[in-house]
């Protein structure tokens, strides 16, 4: 057998099956995240088996991104562990089936504790979804294993309706990359996104003043090697900004350079962050605007400006 043309067949398999799953999605989706968001206790997610396993990486994703969640195994949850919902919570049941002994034999104390149970499950007929609050339909018509008996594309539809409500409620929580940071702390990731920028600021900034002459200008950016100057007045205040562009464009556009001064041709005003800012905003700035380069200042009212914040300076960050 050529297992590399089986391989892609499988993966259209589950593909086709996906996307049939996607049309059937409904307001459903969007009851579930209010009910979610709204909720003040935490989500409770119970399963068993392969399903469990699912379930488990659902309320890791969540519980990352905002939403207080936790994870019970269904036959632990028969042996004591219910005791760690509250009338406030909200229990999310995943059964492909939807007629799992160990999971509806948690339906009648769950009502009892929590009140609202939400139906994870590819058989929006069982009995777990006709008791359930709300359900949301995760099923498949043909699973990827040949014998049609080992879980595979009706776990990846899980995960991936999974998927979908974690990115919904981060989108309804506004969740945010430093938000992200903050509870992923000990991985690079989380240590970049936590800086602030002035950690990793230049400070000994690259400084001509309006009437300092071209070539001075040119020894100023080569010398500090950011690609740039600030430009300042004779009140010590910045006004401007010289690039390596704007020497480029000063070079085409005048005959005179040898008289030519930093007021001459530098960029009016400039991009600037404040440096207690988060790397995060410095990045979204310099995309936003197709730039390098960052002017630091002491505060967002300060017109004092006290460092230097570089693309690479980001980047490099270990």
């Amino acid at each position: 057998m050529d297992f590399v043309k089986r391989s892609k067949e499988i993966f259209e398999l589950e593909i086709s099956e996906l996307q049939k799953l996607a049309e059937k999605i409904g307001p459903e989706i969007n009851q579930a995240v209010e009910l979610i968001y709204n909720c003040k206790g935490k989500l409770v997610i119970l399963g068993i088996g392969k399903t469990g396993i699912i379930g488990h990486k659902i309320a890791s994703s969540l519980a990352s991104t905002g939403t207080q969640t936790i994870f019970i195994n269904a036959a632990e949850a028969m042996h004591g562990d219910l005791g760690m919902i509250d009338k406030n919570d909200i229990a999310l049941l995943i059964s492909n089936s939807g007629s799992s002994p160990e999971i509806i034999n948690l339906i009648t104390p769950l009502k009892k504790i929590c009140r609202t149970i939400i139906a994870m499950t590819g058989n929006p007929k069982s009995p777990l979804a006709r008791e359930a609050t709300l359900v949301l339909n995760t099923g498949i018509e043909h699973e990827a294993c040949p014998l049609g008996l080992a879980p595979t594309t009706s776990t990846t539809a899980t995960l991936v309706m999974g998927d979908a409500l974690t990115v919904c409620l981060m989108e309804r929580r506004n969740f945010k990359a430093e938000n992200y940071a903050l509870y992923h702390p000990g991985g690079a990731l989380g240590r970049q996104l936590l800086a602030r920028v002035k950690d990793e600021m230049n400070r000994n900034i690259p400084k001509v003043y309006t009437d300092t002459l071209f070539k001075d200008v040119i020894y100023e950016v080569s010398n500090k090697r950011l690609g740039m100057t600030m430009v300042f007045d004779g009140n010590e205040q910045a006004v401007g900004i010289i690039t390596d562009g704007d020497i480029r464009r000063a070079i085409q556009r005048f005959d005179d350079l040898k008289n030519l001064t930093a007021g001459d041709f530098m960029t009016h005003g400039f991009k600037k962050i404040a440096q207690d800012e988060l790397l995060t905003e410095a990045l979204e700035i310099m995309d936003e605007n197709n730039i390098t380069n960052l002017a630091v200042m002491e505060n967002d009212s300060s017109s004092t400006v006290v460092g230097i914040l570089s693309i690479h300076d980001i980047i490099d960050f270990k």
